[in-house]
């Protein structure tokens, strides 16, 4: 069953069938084959996977980031990240870090969030003498925290069809956030002394403080989404709204965003929303196929039968993640492959929560991995370079981030003592 579910969807996959459809016929063919077909189910399964109050929460964080966007937020976040640290050596390199986990509290995408980066601050780099090649490395990069730190579009989903709390997820992924935003600080200032690159001027304390007042605003919203969680105001859905209002209120009291422009946002939110939503409808009748079928004990007893250590199997796990990201996009991986895997964590005792956070930062760095990497699309596409150039100029930050998951991986606490405190 295992390999007739794997044969039927890469097939499609490889034919150039989109996703969505791809595990459609998949599940058909699964379901067929142990004749239990019923377009009855079929037909509930799909209503059931996109009729999910959590899975809601996904179009308000999207619509957040396009309102940002519009609204001239990133702006305002760019300008308060470069008075601070602009004037020192790379300082570009460490406004697009810092700027990156701001914006990774807004949106919950790491595409947006490179999109808007690269848009502002990679013609600012090149033009100041910094490689272009490792600049937008750095923004692609940085762009996946928008994926690990709350809200993460990723989390929403692994939560929902692995029925894992969205909460939980949401604060187990601050520290690790903040860890690969450290590494590449880390990793930024070797490579930043490559580059004859202009340094700006430094700003005064009166010019820091009016690039915070500007900003103020926009930096208060992912401190309301966190304590908001983490004191039980509203749950993950609701934080969405929340998100969605305030930045409409916002981005229309800086008189950025016109309200004739609304009308726009929302056509681009519904059509980002119904690709997800029927994508995760369809994830939801796999789901069903793989459980019938019983994939995940058949999956269970091969890898039970190469160790029974958690950590070596997390290990195990991850390799394969690392390789399902090279050839496939976040979403579809984590919802074919969650229904699958889960299961098997869960019977070695390895906690759900510290594995969703380790699948969804695999799956990110999956991101910015060739030949199929969304996010280095993104910036080559900026930048206007090829994928060659793009990857010469980010393995130094992709090693780090890999380096930063296997210490996760050994290293448990890292993830779960923080999340823990969090959710008190």
């Amino acid at each position: 069953m295992i390999w007739l579910f794997i044969a039927s969807l890469f097939s499609m996959l490889l034919i150039g069938v989109p996703v969505a459809i791809s595990m459609l016929i998949s599940a058909v063919v699964l379901l067929v084959t142990l004749g239990l077909f019923d377009t009855g189910i079929l037909g509930e399964y799909l209503i059931k996977g996109a009729n999910s109050f959590s899975l809601m929460a996904i179009p308000f964080f999207i619509l957040t980031g396009e309102i940002m966007n519009v609204g001239g937020v990133s702006k305002r976040i760019v300008d308060f990240a470069t008075s601070l640290v602009g004037h020192i050596r790379g300082g570009l390199g460490y406004v697009v870090i810092i700027a990156g986990v701001i914006f990774a509290g807004l949106s919950g995408s790491a595409v947006a969030d490179t999109a808007a980066l690269g848009a502002i601050l990679i013609p600012m780099m090149i033009s100041k003498g910094y490689n272009k090649n490792r600049a937008t490395g750095l923004t692609a990069a940085t762009g996946i925290i928008g994926t690990i730190i709350p809200p993460s579009i990723p989390m929403i989903l692994f939560g929902v069809v692995g029925g894992v709390s969205i909460t939980k997820l949401f604060m187990a992924g601050i520290v690790p956030g903040i860890l690969i935003a450290l590494g590449l600080m880390v990793v930024w200032f070797f490579v930043a002394k490559r580059d004859e690159s202009e340094t700006m001027a430094k700003a005064t304390g009166k010019e820091r403080w009016t690039a915070f007042v500007r900003a103020f605003w926009a930096l208060l919203l992912p401190v309301i989404i966190i304590v908001g969680l983490r004191g039980g105001i509203f749950t993950p859905t609701e934080a969405g709204v929340v998100a969605a209002v305030y930045a409409l209120i916002i981005s229309i009291g800086y008189r950025e965003m016109k309200l004739v422009e609304l009308p726009k946002v929302f056509v681009e939110t519904a059509k980002t929303t119904g690709i997800t939503m029927f994508v995760a409808a369809t994830a939801i009748v796999s789901g069903y196929a793989i459980t019938v079928g019983q994939i995940p004990r058949q999956l269970g007893e091969f890898l039970s039968g190469m160790t029974t250590n958690p950590t070596l199997l997390l290990l195990i796990i991850m390799l394969f993640l690392l390789i399902v990201g090279c050839v496939m996009d976040l979403t579809p991986a984590i919802l074919i492959f969650t229904p699958v895997l889960l299961p098997v964590v869960k019977a070695v005792g390895i906690d759900p929560v510290y594995f969703g956070l380790l699948m969804v930062i695999n799956l990110s760095i999956g991101l910015i991995t060739p030949p199929v990497g969304t996010v280095l699309y993104v910036g080559a596409g900026i930048s206007k370079i090829s994928m060659v150039e793009i990857t010469k100029g980010i393995w130094p930050f992709l090693a780090v981030q890999f380096g930063i998951l296997i210490l996760l991986v050994l290293f448990p606490g890292l993830v779960t003592v923080p999340m823990e405190w969090f959710i008190k």
